[in-house]
């Protein structure tokens, strides 16, 4: 009996996610609305359905947990069939130090002020890796890294973590845009600014087709780049929380914190990126396998949107929107210099 329940639950949720995730993959695809990009849309449509019946809510909650967990994992693993390693190797290993100094900079740079502008810590790291390193994904894929006494607050924190990228990325492209005909940058050059500097992929991918097909190439190996450190900036986060448990459990005399949780979803992003690039796959294929990825993150972005209070939310956002906005004007500014000096 209790599969059965549980088994209408997942269903119930599945259909609910699903909808979201394909809704919001068609709709990034129109004009304008593809500066927000399929996930955030996908969060957008899940938030959208808190105006279901509670009845229906409470019913596909546990499906709801499971798919924003799995899916999650399911959908980063995938989405290394995007990541072309033979194209990071032939773009040099200078592009990779920029996106490594780019990366660290930012996370840093936005921990600390958000820290200093009253964030708890929880929020603050997750908004630091979503702005240095690829948005919505990189807020989840760090997410599972953070160990948390309170899940409905840390649901809260990832929902405004991917918000302020998602604010601060559409910003910031518009912003790029307008004045790159005054940066004196070649089109390739854009490109190495807007994959190094905006926060999601989409961001990216939007500003650098805006001038040619040498800038948007140029823009999607910058921004692979710095979603090739997901994995390692996750271990890091992790191993640092850790260490911090260990030394306030001590310090409080209560019971220490779990082991260090390994990310191997991560391993999995990592070892698909490598399949991808070195195994024969068909184009269609390899589109299809990154879609499929997008389907699923979808999955897990709307069940975020439809499980969180957002009344806790608007009452907290204004610390970490403050700190990205000055981080991210950094990170422009950073690749901006970076692009004239080395590409």
């Amino acid at each position: 009996m209790i599969s059965i329940v549980k088994s209408k639950s997942f269903g119930l949720a599945a259909v609910m996610t699903l909808i979201c995730s394909v809704a919001g993959i068609f709709l990034a695809k129109l004009p304008y609305v593809n500066l927000i990009g399929a996930l955030v849309i996908a969060l957008l449509l899940g938030i959208s359905l808190q105006v279901l019946p509670v009845g229906v809510r409470e019913e596909a909650a546990p499906g709801i947990g499971f798919i924003s967990n799995k899916f999650l994992r399911l959908g980063i693993i995938l989405l290394g069939f995007r990541l072309n390693l033979t194209k990071l190797a032939d773009a040099g290993i200078k592009t990779i130090l920029v996106a490594m100094l780019g990366v660290s900079g930012t996370i840093v740079l936005t921990y600390w002020l958000s820290k200093k502008f009253g964030a708890e810590d929880e929020l603050a790291v997750l908004s630091a890796c979503g702005c240095g390193i690829c948005g919505a994904a990189a807020v989840m894929g760090v997410s599972p890294q953070i160990e948390s006494r309170d899940e409905e607050r840390k649901r809260e924190n990832e929902v405004l973590a991917v918000a302020v990228v998602c604010v601060m990325g559409t910003v910031f492209t518009l912003l790029e845009i307008v004045i790159k005909p005054m940066l004196g940058l070649t089109d390739s050059q854009f490109g190495i600014v807007a994959g190094g500097s905006l926060h999601e992929i989409a961001h990216a991918i939007a500003a650098g087709s805006a001038f040619g097909e040498a800038s948007l190439d140029s823009a999607l190996i910058m921004k692979l780049s710095r979603v090739l450190l997901l994995a390692p900036v996750a271990l890091i986060v992790g191993y640092w929380y850790q260490r911090r448990l260990v030394k306030e459990s001590a310090q409080d005399h209560t019971q220490a914190p779990k082991k260090l949780p390994i990310p191997w979803f991560l391993g999995g992003f990592i070892l698909t990126s490598i399949l991808g690039t070195f195994l024969p796959f068909p184009p269609v294929v390899l589109d299809g396998l990154v879609q499929a990825a997008y389907v699923f993150l979808g999955m897990a972005m709307a069940a975020l949107g439809i499980s969180v209070n957002f009344n806790v939310i608007f009452k907290r956002g204004g610390t970490v929107f403050g700190a990205a906005a000055i981080s991210s004007t950094c990170l422009m500014i950073f690749m901006i210099i970076m692009s004239k000096l080395f590409f």
